[in-house]
């Protein structure tokens, strides 16, 4: 064979060559927009147990069949505590943050302690985005205030956040200790803010009850025991379509409580790659129906509100209680304590 026509047979064979591996891939593998993510990515989540080991769980492994998703599941307060002793033993383990406060972002960007990744995704979003790309909204938590139709007579429902305040309701009204859960100090801070810390003191007064959990509190509505509490649409709308328990909710004609739930990358991340390309895909169609799925909001314009939702994001939002991120970021000691004192001190 001649050089000249040896050269075209080996020019020919290495076309070949690279058209096959595009073909089958090679060993890179499409997996949720990201080809070959692998290794090991750990989560940090404050979404319910349920959903995550039956809704996030699946879709996750089968959108990256390669990567190792870990699972750490808890409390937002549980998880800053958690986080809080990684930090100061320079021995962080998490990738990917996901907890209900917006606010703890900020001090965490504020360290130095979060990767700036601007996903593509985030063209879609309708609600908050760092600048810098430290962290995006991914899911969107909306504390109302929920009764049971079966216990309540028509003329006794709460329309408004100050109707709690009302004597008829005296011992017998119920929120979630701001303590303990994000999405709870996000609505102490915003109800301060709009009516005052009188407001917390009425509602002292009229025989407040504060909760560790949402579950006790759905357990003693259904019982007839709290006539009216406040506690996140989620819960409401899972048992309404799941349990089919005669729970309903009340948008409070002053204004629902919004509450962003921000995906963030660790800088200290060993596996970059993994943690940018789950971001991507929680921030894209196919992860928000997971959150949808859980009955919260999507952060997108083009994913349908959750099933039993009354409004959509979009309309909650013309209305929706103001919240002031950078004070709730620098007074949090400050609002918990005067949440403290004030409501749970006898």
């Amino acid at each position: 064979m001649g050089r000249k026509k040896w050269l075209a047979v080996a020019a020919a064979l290495l076309a070949c060559g690279s058209l096959l591996l595009a073909g089958c891939g090679g060993d890179k593998k499409e997996t949720g927009g990201k080809k070959g993510v692998s290794g090991n990515v750990m989560v940090y989540t404050s979404m319910y147990p349920d959903v995550v080991n039956s809704m996030c769980k699946p879709k996750v492994q089968k959108a990256f069949p390669d990567l190792k998703v870990n699972w750490f599941q808890g409390g937002t307060e549980k998880i800053k505590t958690k986080v809080a002793g990684e930090v100061k033993a320079n021995k962080i383990s998490d990738d990917v943050l996901m907890v209900a406060d917006p606010s703890y972002y900020i001090y965490l960007k504020e360290k130095g302690l979060l990767l700036n990744y601007k996903s593509p995704e985030t063209k879609h979003h309708i609600m908050e985005v760092d600048k810098d790309g430290s962290w995006a909204a991914v899911r969107v938590c909306n504390m109302i205030i929920a009764y049971n139709k079966d216990k309540l007579k028509p003329e006794d429902v709460p329309k408004s956040w100050k109707d709690l305040t009302n004597p008829k309701y005296k011992g017998r009204i119920a929120m979630p200790n701001p303590l303990l859960s994000g999405t709870a100090y996000v609505a102490v801070g915003s109800l301060a803010d709009k009516f005052g810390w009188e407001y917390f003191d009425a509602l002292k007064a009229n025989g407040l009850r504060v909760e560790e959990g949402n579950s006790a509190i759905q357990n003693k509505l259904l019982t007839g025991e709290y006539m009216a509490a406040i506690i996140l649409e989620e819960n409401i709308l899972k048992l309404q379509q799941t349990k089919k328990e005669p729970l309903e909710v009340v948008y409070p004609e002053e204004g629902c409580i919004l509450i962003s739930s921000p995906i963030g990358i660790f800088k200290a991340t060993k596996n970059p790659d993994g943690a940018k390309a789950l971001t991507d895909w929680w921030l894209s169609k196919d992860g928000q129906a997971a959150v949808t799925a859980g009955w919260m909001y999507s952060v997108r314009d083009d994913v349908d509100k959750p099933k039993g939702a009354k409004y959509s994001l979009k309309e909650l939002l013309q209305k929706a209680l103001k919240v002031d991120w950078e004070k709730l970021t620098k007074n949090e000691s400050q609002i918990k304590e005067e949440f403290r004192s004030r409501v749970m001190d006898q």
